[in-house]
């Protein structure tokens, strides 16, 4: 069969590189690189400093203060308008929501036995420590400081040691708004040091952490073997997406590769498991694909582009063993599959079909442009096969049956169900995971219980008590 721009061989075209990429913008002056605290810029007391690199190039951007126990697009990789109409416009809607609580958090008053009245108070817990992760450096910035400010508390806040600049430069702005010192402070460093500090510190009395299940364990146990501190964890997910015939395919396509490919797959959302229906399953996957070819692959800074790069090196190895390991058991690599062969850390967008539930790009977070499609027969088999995976954050069902949606999305074990859509986030409504994928929720009114203490106040009524 004849692809565009190829011929297929195995299923892969032969001719799936786009033409070279431009050369990047000129980089502009970085201002901000110190640690800070208490609305001044530090050095680190041990004096290092660490590299930041643009992953687009390769090239490093800046050395970065490190602390320890004490320009999103550059920064990251991400395409430039991903990052002004979702992070930024994210950032902003975030902002605005929770600066409409902060005059509406109060506690009830309650009847009780007897001749005595109760009523709960609200207080700020205090000291809120945030570790956040590279995929998303300035919404999951305010994801973690909106709230936690909204509730009164101060905040210790850890970037990701991949992408500094942009929570350092929020840091400047912080205090050209005039934010009393100390309020937020930004500590870059690495999660061995300034990490586990801030999950150990005896005077934080509260954590939130985005990342990986694995370093969420660990800031667990920390935080209780130090102060036994309220944590809160945001972690991975191997999210499934389910397909059933009677829905509008094309819509589906577009909907499910958002999911997959959107940060370069970069999400703890991911959309890495696509379950689509037997007698739509071929047209699904030839859809998918011819999708896939007219993905604009390039520098993140020029507008017509949609897919940057991988984060680091790290990343980038992972992501093409995991796709290795697809061939090797039998997957059928129908796009993609392999690095661009122009600069930089880009993958092509990657769509396997005839993926078994057993295959480890089936059941391991790839955190990478990686799309598995498989098949299914009925409604009962899929539910229990999109059930079975140590993670729980997010799902989708395509229908156009009101009351399969409705049953389908309640058997579902994920926090968040999409129907007919996917990555539709809002400040308004609960983020978070069942099983490993995390504890407590970000967003919405949810997120002001991790924020604050609960105090109840109980008084007798008698004579004694006077005005």
């Amino acid at each position: 069969a004849m692809a565009q721009n190829g011929t297929i061989e195995n299923g892969l075209a032969r001719n799936a590189c786009p033409p070279p990429l431009p050369q990047p913008v000129k980089i502009p002056e970085i201002k901000h690189t110190k640690i800070f605290i208490n609305n001044e810029w530090h050095t680190s007391i041990k004096g290092k400093k660490f590299p930041t690199i643009n992953p687009a190039t390769g090239v490093k951007i800046c050395d970065v203060e490190e602390a320890d126990k004490t320009l999103e697009s550059m920064d990251t990789g991400k395409p430039f308008l991903h990052a002004f109409f979702v992070d930024l416009d994210g950032s902003i809607k975030t902002l605005r929501y929770y600066a409409g609580w902060t005059d509406k958090i109060h506690g009830k008053t309650m009847p009780v036995d007897e001749n005595f009245v109760c009523f709960t108070k609200h207080e700020p817990v205090g000291v809120c420590g945030a570790i956040i992760p590279w995929n998303f450096p300035l919404l999951m910035f305010m994801w973690k400081i909106a709230p936690a400010l909204a509730c009164g508390n101060t905040v210790v806040i850890k970037p990701a040691e991949q992408t500094p600049l942009t929570a350092l430069h929020v840091g400047a702005l912080i205090k050209e708004a005039g934010f009393p010192p100390g309020v937020v402070n930004i500590v870059p460093g690495f999660g061995p040091t300034a990490g586990a500090a801030i999950a150990s510190h005896m005077n934080i009395d509260k954590v939130a952490f985005t990342g990986s299940t694995e370093v969420g364990q660990l800031i667990k146990a920390a935080a209780a073997k130090s102060n036994l501190k309220r944590v809160t964890l945001e972690l991975g997910g191997k999210n499934p997406c389910i397909v059933f015939a009677d829905s509008d395919l094309q819509s589906v396509v577009e909907e499910t590769q958002k999911g997959a490919f959107f940060n370069q797959g970069q999400a703890c959302t991911a959309a890495s498991r696509i379950y689509v229906e037997e007698p739509v399953y071929d047209e699904f996957v030839r859809l998918s694909v011819e999708r896939a070819k007219n993905i604009a692959i390039g520098d993140p800074l020029e507008p017509r582009t949609s897919h940057g790069p991988q984060i680091d090196q790290h990343q980038f190895d992972k992501i093409l063993e995991l796709v290795d390991s697809g061939k090797k058991e039998g997957a059928m690599l129908k796009w993609g599959g392999c690095a661009v062969e122009d600069r930089g850390l880009f993958i092509h967008p990657t769509i396997f079909s005839d993926v078994k539930d057993h295959m480890r790009i089936a059941k391991e977070e790839i955190f990478g442009p990686v799309q598995c499609i498989m098949k299914f027969k009925t409604q009962e088999e899929v539910i229990n096969r999109a059930n079975s995976s140590q993670y729980g954050l997010t799902a989708a069902v395509f229908t156009r049956d009101i009351h399969r949606a409705m049953s389908v999305s309640a058997a579902l074990e994920a926090g968040t169900v999409w129907v007919n859509c996917y990555n539709a986030l809002h400040a308004q409504a609960p983020f978070g995971g069942y099983k490993m994928s995390g504890n407590g929720r970000e967003l919405g009114e949810y997120a002001l219980a991790e924020y604050t203490e609960v105090k109840a106040i109980t008084m007798k009524l008698s004579e004694q008590l006077t005005l």
